[in-house]
């Protein structure tokens, strides 16, 4: 593995978080497609690759940075499920999953992010 985003545990979790989301947006109706649907992949797909981008950068400051832009997306994911929940348009077993995965992961960036000097 040559790249150091690829030994963090928590961008693999994330990446878990990507298709767990996926999976459950593909049961968003249609009318969502452009809208929540598009949103709530965006924001989850953001988590990973943020982690990704931030880990090669050039500085710990600069890791941390994206490391908050990563916490953000996550917190955006919690949001688009408030409102599909709102909408009738997720299952409470389903919102429930994301939001107990989104919330570790969540914790897990910001020890990683406290761990950078």
């Amino acid at each position: 593995m040559p790249f150091k985003f690829e030994k963090l545990e928590v961008w693999k979790d994330s990446v878990g978080l990507t298709g767990l989301v996926d999976d459950v947006a593909s049961k968003f109706p249609n009318k969502e497609l452009y809208v929540l649907t598009s949103q709530i992949k965006r924001a989850a797909d953001s988590v990973s690759l943020n982690i990704a981008e931030g880990s090669t950068g050039q500085s710990n400051p600069e890791f941390q940075k994206f490391l908050g832009y990563s916490i953000r997306s996550a917190v955006e994911i919690i949001g688009c499920i408030y409102i599909a929940k709102r909408r009738k348009i997720i299952s409470n077993e389903d919102f429930q999953e994301i939001y107990n995965f989104t919330d570790k992961i969540v914790k897990r960036i910001q020890a990683l992010r406290r761990t950078i000097n």
